[in-house]
This record gives structure tokens, C-alpha cells and sequence, in this order.
């Protein structure tokens, strides 16, 4: 199962990308292969991406979330079989650092080559580099859902 740790340092405070990364209606702004996530609950959300010009769609489950710190995930139907988790570090007043981890099942042959060459690494370095630049431009500091799910 191919997976990625991917990291970056955003210019805001911790609350600020916690609350933008709870937003899931909008990583669609900065995911380059998201194409819409629908919140149906506090804790299920409907992904629809498009990868290689192959769409799929799957739910995924918000395993783990506490404010500030980390939000964990998996699917949990549809054409997509992953897990991820996200956590924040504050380094300063006005400055996070954001990790990624992400553990997928690579079905076809594009996807299979994909992981052999790193492309998915390179695809959420630079989806995590579209967020920096999102987060940090960005005018408002948009509240996000604040509450605590237990693993």
C-alpha cells in the first residue's frame, strides 16, 4: 500500500489552518485533484477527485479529531480505498507547521506506476504548497468545525 508523509510551514497561527483545514468544502481551492467534498455530518464527508482523467467518488469517516492538533480519516465506500491523518504544530505566535500522511490502495495501472515514480508525493507537496499559498492570502480567518471526535 503506497503512502506519504508530506509537511509544510504556513505563516499563520495554529488555530487559523486547523479551522481552514476543517473546511472541507473548500479544499477544492487548493487540491488539485479535488473536484467537490460535501459535508453530510460533523464527521462524514462525499469526495468527488478526478486523477489521470479517471473521476471517482468515495466517503470518507473522520476517525480522529481534536482542535489544534490533528484530524484522521478513511474512506469508507466508493471507488477509493485510504486513510490520512493531518496534524499541527505551532512553532511561534504566527507560524504551524502542517504534516500529511496518506495511505492509499493504488489500483490500476496508472496509479500503480504513479507510486513507483513518487508522482503522489509530488502532487501533495504541491497541493500542500497551493494551501500555504491559500492560507496565507486569504483576508478572513473563516471559523471551522471545533469539535473533539475520540478514536
Amino acid at each position: 500500500m503506497p503512502n506519504a508523509i508530506e509537511t509544510v510551514d504556513v505563516n499563520v497561527p495554529v488555530t487559523v489552518a486547523y479551522n481552514q483545514w476543517t473546511r472541507f468544502e473548500e479544499f477544492p481551492q487548493f487540491l488539485s485533484f479535488v473536484e467537490s467534498i460535501t459535508q453530510v455530518t460533523d464527521t462524514l464527508t462525499i469526495w468527488k477527485v478526478k486523477v489521470g482523467g479517471v473521476e471517482r467518488e468515495f466517503e470518507a469517516q473522520i476517525t480522529e479529531q481534536h482542535p489544534d492538533e490533528r484530524v484522521a480519516w478513511n474512506s469508507t465506500g466508493g471507488q477509493v480505498d485510504h486513510a490520512g491523518v493531518v496534524t499541527f504544530h505551532k512553532l511561534a505566535e504566527n507560524k504551524t507547521r502542517v504534516t500529511v500522511q496518506l495511505d492509499w490502495e493504488a489500483t490500476g495501472l496508472f496509479e500503480k506506476i504513479g507510486a513507483v515514480l513518487s508522482v503522489d508525493d509530488h502532487a501533495i507537496n504541491k497541493d500542500l504548497a497551493n494551501f500555504k499559498k491559500f492560507i496565507e492570502t486569504k483576508a478572513t480567518n473563516d471559523s471551522g468545525w471545533r469539535g473533539d471526535v475520540q478514536a
